[in-house]
């Protein structure tokens, strides 16, 4: 019997226990890096940096038919069944509006795409949705780019859009004659190097890592940190949505700490949304939310 990892969208595919030996035929280097737990079943050591990515690679290759993934040194490196859970929700929310039913064809804005485009190719695959990756970081915009040209057929369903203005969200990005069914955004969390420093110790003590021992936990500066921190950045971005309001049907954002959410909600009060969602994810102990709110009363959102 195959266990089932707690919490995860009962579309995931990820919610059984990794099967090493596919994942190694779909990645065959990936056979480099298994270990053995100590109830000899295969896996791969989380704290080693290229062990995940190798992990990365083959799920994606396996499971979304990426065949080429790569991300630069020092980038995040993302847990994909964590992201995948994102989009899983997002394809609730629209079907909300579409009869039950999930759009295919939605059109969807993913704000910092990041190097790794993680959202993007598993959208495309899952839901055959057509992404704009926004991304502002020239390294960050060349690996998506590489991302896009090395996999057939992704140009078709994933294009990108690079921010030249560091204090804009959507402005630079959303045309004006166009329209999308969602945004998706995975903020920036931390409000300084410091603070992003300090997290990635965290996470590396509780793995039990050596002072000198590689971290997993990398990511550029727009990646981790921003002033004012995640609140800040998803206070700019509220206020720039309503410009947008007539052109887009849902904005969301992750929001990594339940906390961070009263002031947000006032924001969406001020600035006038319709309708506020909050739609609750978990990836075994941890949890996660995404915060969806619109311009449009529920007739124009299924026109």
């Amino acid at each position: 019997m195959t266990a089932q990892k707690p919490g995860l969208h009962p579309r995931n595919r990820h919610r059984s226990r990794y099967d090493m030996n596919a994942l190694c035929l779909s990645c065959p280097p990936l056979q480099d890096y298994l270990v053995q737990t100590p109830a000899g079943e295969p896996s791969v050591n989380f704290a080693d940096p290229q062990a995940v990515k190798m992990l990365n690679k083959a799920l994606l290759a396996h499971f979304y038919g990426v065949a080429h993934w790569d991300i630069p040194e020092g980038f995040l490196c993302p847990p994909v069944p964590g992201r995948a859970d994102y989009v899983h929700h997002l394809a609730d929310l629209l079907a909300e509006g579409n009869e039950g039913v999930v759009p295919q064809q939605a059109t969807i804005l993913d704000i910092g795409t990041g190097a790794n485009l993680i959202y993007p190719l598993i959208g495309a695959h899952e839901y055959q949705w057509r992404f704009t990756g926004s991304e502002i970081g020239d390294e960050a915009f060349a690996s998506a780019q590489a991302i896009i040209s090395a996999n057939p057929g992704l140009s078709r369903a994933i294009r990108l859009r690079r921010q030249k203005d560091a204090a804009s969200i959507f402005n630079g990005i959303i045309h004006k004659n166009e329209s999308y069914d969602a945004t998706m955004c995975n903020p920036p969390f931390h409000d300084s190097a410091a603070s992003a420093r300090a997290g990635s110790e965290r996470k590396r003590r509780n793995l039990g890592q050596a002072e000198d021992a590689a971290l997993n936990f990398g990511g550029q500066q727009q990646e981790l940190w921003c002033e004012g921190g995640e609140v800040a950045f998803i206070l700019r971005m509220i206020a720039e949505s309503k410009q947008f309001g007539r052109q887009v049907k849902w904005f969301t954002t992750l929001v990594s700490r339940g906390d961070n959410l009263p002031p947000l909600y006032r924001a969406l009060t001020e600035a006038g949304a319709v309708k506020v969602v909050k739609k609750e994810m978990a990836q075994g102990q941890k949890q996660s939310r995404f915060i969806a709110w619109t311009f449009m009363d529920n007739n124009k959102r299924r026109k």
